[in-house]
C-alpha cells in the first residue's frame, strides 16, 4: 500500500503511545513469531514490533522481510522498534482504522 506523508504523519502520531506488541528476540524471525505477527496485524492493523539484532542491517533486513512477505507498510523506524500499518479489508467498516485521504 503507497502512503502519502500527510497519511504517514497521521500513522506516527496515532503510533506514539502504542507499545510494541510483537517482540524478535535472538531466534529471529521463526515461523511461530511469523504466525503471531500476522494475527496482530489483522487484528490491530497499526502494530510496534521491536527487534532485537546485532546490527543495523540485520535490524532492516528483518523489516523488510516482515513488510514485503506480509504487505505492510514501514511507518516509522526508530532505532530497534518499528511502526508498521497494513489495512484490514475483512474487519467491518467501523472497526477499521481510519486515515484520511491523500
Amino acid at each position: 500500500m503507497d502512503l502519502s506523508e500527510s497519511q504517514k504523519k497521521y500513522l506516527r502520531g496515532l503510533g506514539h503511545d502504542l507499545k510494541p506488541l510483537i517482540m524478535v528476540g535472538d531466534a529471529g524471525l521463526s515461523e511461530p513469531l511469523l504466525a503471531e505477527y500476522e494475527a496482530t496485524l489483522a487484528h490491530h492493523e497499526l502494530i510496534k514490533v521491536k527487534l532485537r539484532a546485532t546490527d543495523r542491517a540485520a535490524r532492516d533486513r528483518m523489516i523488510e522481510q516482515l513488510c514485503s512477505n506480509h504487505s505492510a507498510s514501514l511507518i516509522q523506524r526508530i532505532g530497534n522498534v518499528a511502526l508498521v500499518y497494513r489495512e484490514n479489508p475483512e474487519k467491518k467498516p467501523e472497526k477499521r482504522l481510519r486515515i484520511p485521504s491523500r
